[in-house]
């Protein structure tokens, strides 16, 4: 079995569970496993696969997540300065998220480093300063007085520059391969508001009933572009 660990400050614990609840399934598939360690101030996830190669870029695709929404959206919720309610504020940082997550996963890819062993803390603080200064930039042309309109307006924008189809049954949300989609979980509490607008949906399928407040939601930021069965 070859092995690779990732390991983060255990105040950020939600990212190393996310990793493991994300790459352990493709683990088992490969013949391999996983497991989660807690120790001081430090946590370790430790994946055991037969073959690496089968498995090095599904773990850097889950690093990239973590580092392209999880930290960026902890970077956005102290940067951004703006008069919103908690809710949109919330709703704000998942579209800046979505809006530049291509281009941010495919630069963060580039930077983690190919080991056996990856600290993803010490990946965001020494090898993502370029990055962290476009995300400055961006949050610079925010203006304080940002409006609920002009949130609605932007997810507008967003949504009609996108062809991405999403589904919605129940409380789950899923992508186009009908894989379930959990991302809202890096910013620390799963949330199917956040989650549709961090997929950066064009079009989005709901299956079944859809309760009252997230009916509410689509029709007023994905009016067009949401279909009731």
């Amino acid at each position: 079995m070859e092995i690779i660990e990732f390991s983060e400050r255990s105040g950020h614990r939600v990212f190393l569970s996310y990793l493991y609840n994300t790459l352990l399934p493709d683990a088992v598939s490969l013949g391999g496993r996983g497991e989660i360690e807690f120790y001081g101030d430090r946590a370790v996830v430790r994946i055991a696969v037969p073959d690496m190669r089968a498995f090095s870029g599904r773990a850097a695709d889950a690093v990239a997540e973590v580092l392209c929404v999880g930290y960026k959206y902890r970077f956005l919720e102290k940067s951004l300065c703006v008069c919103l309610p908690r809710r949109e504020r919330r709703l704000l940082a998942a579209a800046l998220i979505a809006a530049d997550y291509a281009g941010d996963v495919a630069y963060v890819k580039r930077k983690i480093p190919v080991q056996p062993r990856c600290a993803v803390d010490g990946v965001y603080t020494f090898r993502l300063g370029a990055l962290r200064e476009k995300w400055e930039k961006i949050v610079a042309y925010i203006p304080a007085g940002f409006s609920v309109s002009d949130l609605k307006r932007f997810c507008e924008f967003l949504s009609g520059e996108s062809n991405n189809t999403i589904y919605l049954k129940g409380n789950a949300v899923y992508g186009e391969d009908f894989m379930p989609l959990r991302r809202s979980r890096l910013t620390g509490a799963e949330d199917i508001e956040t989650e549709i607008v961090l997929s950066d949906a064009g079009f989005i399928y709901c299956l079944g009933e859809v309760e009252d407040s997230l009916g509410d939601f689509l029709q007023k930021y994905y009016a067009e572009r949401a279909i009731f069965s």
